[in-house]
């Protein structure tokens, strides 16, 4: 599967903007629960919504999800954010809300450069199923 580089970059910077404005914490988020990090923020095709109504295959962040893990109930909860292989899902159990808006800050910031880098956009254009596995592997 090819992903359109350009469009990849933006909705990674979308989503690094909403973090770091706070977005995580607005009145969009329910006060009794901590916020849940890609899928409160809009880069999440569901987010609002009371049931799943579009599939999470069609979103940009599958990209990045391993294979063994695409049909997860929340995917993306299973993104490796650093070489220690942590992922949403293991710092939801043992994270605080700072560190883990901060691992996926950092893993924003190293997306966006290695998208933009001299392989990235400026090149290419467009990222294939070799892109995913490599990006998936960082």
């Amino acid at each position: 599967m090819e992903v359109d580089r350009p469009n990849l970059v933006r909705v990674l910077e979308s989503e690094l903007a909403f973090l770091e404005r706070g977005g995580y914490w607005s009145e969009s988020v329910p006060s009794w629960r901590a916020p849940l990090i890609f899928e409160d923020s809009p880069t999440c095709l569901n987010v609002s919504r009371q049931a799943n109504t579009h599939p999470c295959s069609n979103c940009a962040l599958m990209q990045f999800v391993p294979s063994e893990h695409a049909s997860a109930k929340v995917p993306c909860r299973h993104i490796p954010l650093n070489h220690r292989g942590e992922t949403l899902e293991s710092l939801y159990r043992s994270g605080t809300q700072e560190e883990i808006e901060t691992a996926v800050a950092k893993w924003l910031r190293a997306k966006i450069r290695e998208l933009e880098g001299p392989a990235g956009e400026k090149s290419s254009g467009r990222i294939g199923a070799t892109g995913k596995a490599a990006a998936a592997s960082k």
